[in-house]
């Protein structure tokens, strides 16, 4: 497929392959942009800029509404795309393009609400007799749109909705693993008549493209969801402009002698085993009280068990490939370590090319990388505690803080946890993996800063202006 860069869609004698994850077949191929045509996408989205903002926010609206409409027209063959593309499993992919209709619709909304805000300057002190004043939002400029493979369509509408809505220009920079599904959602903004120059998509690597596009100043705004490693050298990268970032996690779970088992299980099996445990919110450590810790290992890991995986283009299959197969090799290797260091393997553990068993690990220690780094696969490990201190200790001993929670029915409890865990977002009764497309989305600590939700996100795409009128 051709990428979109200055009002054209074009191709480059390099190419990269998109591969089907399961067998390693090739999808499709894509061009690898060159500096000529970052340089290109700059110039034209400086234009798109100026046109956006040009438009009214009923406009924007308009736009935005027929652009929703088409993705859920088009939405099995945008599902089988990221099935094809990604390896998720069709179930999961056609969930995916329904809430990225949804994130586009809520960014319509938005649209219409970009309002300003009378300041009662009588308020403060000095000379405020005749003085009158207000604020007024304006769009940031051109906005640059980066991201990861594990919600190729849905995490580029969180990003391409609301800086459109905003007024912006955007520039979406998908990664190479997963392009296409970003390239088809950019001619369906282009069909539902977002200006020419307003949007690029530009494929390529991220030491050519990526860095080049955070460096230069005519990006006003980088929203980036990835790794902590490549946000951190966004953010050294980006100089002084605005930056969102939605970074990794470890996510914890807390188990207390009086949750209910069902709702535990429940949850818990779909969020840390959804999208082969490629979610960067997905269950990683679960911290037991002594008194459940060998019923719910047991209990569970029999439902674990019994999760089917493999093509992912099959109805009935639970959980698919991990997106590379090296990916995969590196879940079976910290999986390992943890077994040679001391845990115990309950269930699963085996890899077969990208697929990688679901895997339950027992009695980890908070040094093992399955529980200190981002295992970003299919596995959880489940440590025991003895009260709720111990386990919000635990919980909190991490660089992460994106999401995390906890199974009781107490209020005491809940709130405790809920006071005392550094995490951006915290459940109660319901594991950590679970998000609405409208609810302020963000991390604390090494996970990052800046909130998703469309209206969040508008408000970062936007730069506040203060005017005072002297009487």
């Amino acid at each position: 497929m051709k990428m979109y860069v200055g009002t054209k869609w074009i191709d480059t004698d390099q190419k990269i392959e998109v591969l089907s994850p399961w067998d390693g077949s090739l999808y499709d191929t894509v061009p690898s942009a060159s500096t000529q045509d970052v340089e290109t996408a700059l110039a034209t989205a400086e234009i798109g800029a100026k046109k956006m903002a040009a438009l009214t926010g009923f406009e924007r609206y308009q736009i935005l509404h027929r652009a929703a409409d088409m993705i859920v027209e088009k939405r099995e063959d945008l599902a089988q795309t990221i099935t094809h593309e990604m390896g998720k499993i069709i179930t999961e992919a056609r969930v995916e393009v329904e809430r990225a209709a949804e994130i586009i619709y809520l960014s319509a909304e938005e649209a219409k609400r970009l309002g300003s805000e009378v300041i009662p300057l009588d308020g403060g002190p000095g000379v405020t007799h005749d003085k009158f004043g207000f604020t007024i939002r304006v769009p940031c400029g051109v906005v640059l749109a980066i991201t990861p493979f594990n919600f190729p369509l849905h995490l580029v509408c969180h990003k391409v909705g609301p800086a459109l809505a905003a007024g912006n220009a955007v520039i979406s920079k998908p990664t190479s693993d997963t392009p296409i599904v970003a390239l088809r959602l950019c001619e369906i903004m282009l069909e539902a008549g977002v200006p020419s120059e307003a949007i690029q998509c530009i494929t390529g690597s991220g030491s050519t493209v990526g860095n080049a596009l955070a460096a230069d100043p005519r990006v006003r705004k980088i929203s980036f969801t990835g790794s902590r490693e490549v946000g951190e050298a966004i953010c050294r990268t980006a100089g002084l402009k605005k930056v969102t970032m939605e970074l990794g996690s470890n996510a914890p779970v807390i188990i207390m002698p009086d949750a209910d088992m069902n709702k535990v299980h429940t949850a818990l099996l779909s969020t840390a085993y959804a999208n082969a445990g490629q979610v960067c919110i997905s269950t990683q450590r679960i911290y037991a009280d002594s008194t459940v810790y060998d019923d719910f290992i047991d209990s569970f890991s029999e439902r674990v068990g019994k999760l089917s995986y493999g093509d992912p283009r099959d109805e009935n299959v639970q959980m698919g490939p991990l997106v590379r197969e090296s990916d995969a090799v590196r879940v079976e290797e910290w999986i390992n370590s943890a077994i040679n260091d001391g845990a115990k393997l309950v269930t699963g553990g085996s890899r077969n090319g990208a697929f990688v068993e679901p895997t339950l690990l027992a009695n980890v220690d908070k040094s093992m990388r399955v529980s200190c780094d981002e295992l970003f696969g299919p596995a959880a490990g489940v440590s025991k505690v003895d009260n709720i201190e111990e386990a919000i200790a635990l919980a909190n001993d991490t660089n992460y803080g994106l999401s995390a929670a906890i199974f009781t029915e107490s209020l005491d409890s809940a709130m405790k946890f809920a006071r005392q865990v550094d995490s951006g977002n915290l459940h109660i009764n319901f594991g950590t993996q679970w998000r609405t497309d409208l609810m302020p989305y963000g991390g604390v600590k090494e996970s990052g800063f800046g909130k998703e939700g469309p209206s969040y996100a508008v408000e970062e795409m936007t730069e506040t202006k203060m005017v005072v009128m002297h009487l």
